[in-house]
């Protein structure tokens, strides 16, 4: 077996160098130093000694990934991507567990992390209040928060990167528009996140533009159960049917994520009515799934890796160095056109 020695012969630096580099503390290194490190360590597929660092270090090598509920695969996506990074670049692997997006059970996930030593933790929540993140890091933990905004005015102890969620659903509604939709609906549960209030601001930013503010509705459901984001899908079914009984249906609809965007265009299948030729169906989030399904779902891209990588490289940055300061990082979508819009029927 492999030693850091190893590592470091094979290199040709120091072992607090490969250290520094296995700890995340390589900012101040050259390319090419952290480049002969990271080859070598692959090349002797050298895994440190975990239970000798927790001794010396109090730490866990985990980091704590926090979601709503793992039955949303966008979420599945997203653990997999932080801990692929984690494990092979930082030698460290991923704690899950589900919060249902619930202030007290994030909370004390919190606590338990700390408990077992684990000090990183990644958590998906845009809950409007996150007083309770605050409370954490004071406490010493590491926090990223991934799906909402940092709270303006405050200065806080919790990094955030968020794509732009405004952006995301102005993007699918401009897209409705300018294939010629007039009647519009953006389709989401009933609890506000941080989120899920830009997405419906850029969904009525977009209708504004075109004067279609009176012709913009927002359509709001409660999801079948406590498990909110794996119903999704069931919420959408179930407002679809609701919105053909309308005199003046929508006629182009936004969906708040693939998930609910999927039971949009089932419960519109279910009513009879066809997707794109009766109306048409846009998604965000660009889930593997949404080419899988008939007609594949016009969608609006959320650069996950891209986000993942920032978010486990500011965990690990900030375990080695706590003087680092937070700090927001806001990441662009895109639209990805497929077969679920075409031109409103007689338009």
């Amino acid at each position: 077996m492999s030693s850091i020695h190893d590592v470091a012969n094979l290199a040709g630096v120091s072992t607090s160098t490969v250290s520094n580099v296995l700890n995340g503390r390589n900012n101040r290194m050259k390319l090419e130093t952290l480049t002969r490190v990271e080859t070598a360590i692959r090349e002797l597929k050298y895994r440190p000694n975990t239970s000798a660092r927790q001794l010396k270090t109090g730490h866990t090598p985990l980091i704590g990934v926090l979601v709503p509920s793992m039955a949303n695969p966008m979420y599945g996506f997203i653990a997999r991507e932080i801990e692929t990074l984690a494990q092979e670049r930082y030698g460290f692997r991923i704690m899950i567990g589900n919060t249902y997006r619930d202030k007290d059970k994030e909370a004390r996930f919190f606590a338990d992390l700390m408990a077992h030593g684990v000090r990183g933790v990644i958590i998906i929540s845009s809950l409007i209040d996150e007083q309770h993140f605050e409370s954490a890091g004071e406490r010493g933990l590491v926090m990223v928060s991934y799906d909402r905004r940092a709270t303006p005015g405050i200065r806080s102890v919790v990094d955030h990167v968020t794509v732009d969620s405004f952006e995301s659903a102005r993007l699918a509604t401009a897209h409705l528009i300018e294939r010629g939709h007039r009647r519009l609906a953006f389709v989401t549960p009933s609890g506000r996140t941080m989120s899920r209030n830009e997405k419906v601001n850029g969904f009525l930013a977009a209708a504004r533009t075109a004067g279609l503010e009176h012709d913009a509705q927002i359509i709001e459901g409660l999801p079948a159960d406590e498990y909110g984001d794996s119903m999704m899908s069931e919420l959408g079914r179930i407002q679809a049917g609701l919105m053909v009984k309308h005199a003046r249906r929508p006629t182009g609809v936004v969906g708040v994520n693939d998930m609910l965007a999927f039971g949009l265009m089932a419960g519109f299948r279910d009513a009879g009515l066809a997707v794109p030729g009766d109306v048409s169906v846009v998604g965000i989030d660009n889930l593997f799934l949404s080419t899988l399904m008939y007609p594949a779902m016009t969608t609006v891209r959320v650069p996950v890796p891209e986000m993942a990588q920032v978010m486990v490289e500011r965990v690990m940055s900030r375990l080695a160095d706590p003087d680092i300061p937070t700090e927001e990082f806001l990441f662009e979508p895109s639209l990805v056109v497929r077969d679920s819009v075409a031109p409103p029927p007689g338009g």
